[in-house]
């Protein structure tokens, strides 16, 4: 839905929607924190080229919310890599949400990654490693790879793929066309050695849709 001019500001002040009941259930424990993510996100998100103006004021469920879709197919232990974490989506929720979890932020833009380590700096997240550098040119390899508009399916896999441990998946924030981007990255999947991808479809609160793309690495027998 596109916005009106103006929507979403007070004299010239943007007014960011306040989170309700569900979305405090949804962060539990991390919601002070995610809050406190959000707030600086308000602050310097624009100044700072992190965020458009049009965006702030739907920061929760564009953003925050639409990146914790992605938790409940993360692994039970073990590494998490965030491919162009950007802003901090999905990468710095899933370090709110999944303390028990080695997450590593992959940026290669030199602000985004003095903004993210202003973030794991303010918000005290000890499970947080930050590496300016390209996805291609990591070597390790995770239980679990995230990105959220970082490029399409195919290409995603082409970048992934080698970061998967066995059993590893990447997991991937889409929208409304993410069966077609499956369709079309058939081939690049079967290529990369890996299982056919899912299409996990979350109801966030607001009733709105966020589409999981599952791509998982074969277990080791």
């Amino acid at each position: 839905m596109s916005e009106a001019p103006g929507e979403g500001t007070v004299d010239g002040e943007v007014v960011v929607e306040e989170p309700g009941e569900e979305v405090r259930e949804l962060f539990g424990v991390a919601f002070s924190a995610a809050e406190h993510f959000a707030d600086m996100l308000v602050e310097e998100g624009e100044l700072r080229g992190l965020v458009g103006p049009r965006e702030l004021p739907r920061l929760w469920s564009r953003h925050l919310v639409n990146s914790a879709a992605v938790v409940p197919f993360l692994p039970s232990r073990g590494t998490v890599a965030d491919i162009g974490s950007g802003a901090g989506f999905p990468g710095i929720v899933v370090a709110l949400l999944r303390p028990d979890l080695e997450v590593t932020l992959i940026e290669t833009m030199e602000r985004r990654v003095e903004w993210l380590d202003d973030v794991v700096t303010e918000l005290d997240l000890d499970n947080v490693t930050i590496r300016r550098a390209r996805a291609e040119e990591v070597k390790d390899r995770y239980d679990a790879v995230t990105a959220r508009a970082v490029a399409n399916l195919s290409k995603l896999v082409r970048l992934t793929a080698p970061l998967l441990r066995q059993g590893g998946a990447l997991l991937a924030l889409k929208g409304a066309k993410a069966e077609a981007e499956v369709e079309d990255a058939k081939y690049v999947i079967k290529k990369a050695k890996l299982l056919p991808a899912t299409v996990h479809e979350v109801v966030t609160p607001g009733e709105e849709v966020t589409r999981v793309v599952e791509v998982r690495r074969r277990a080791a027998r």
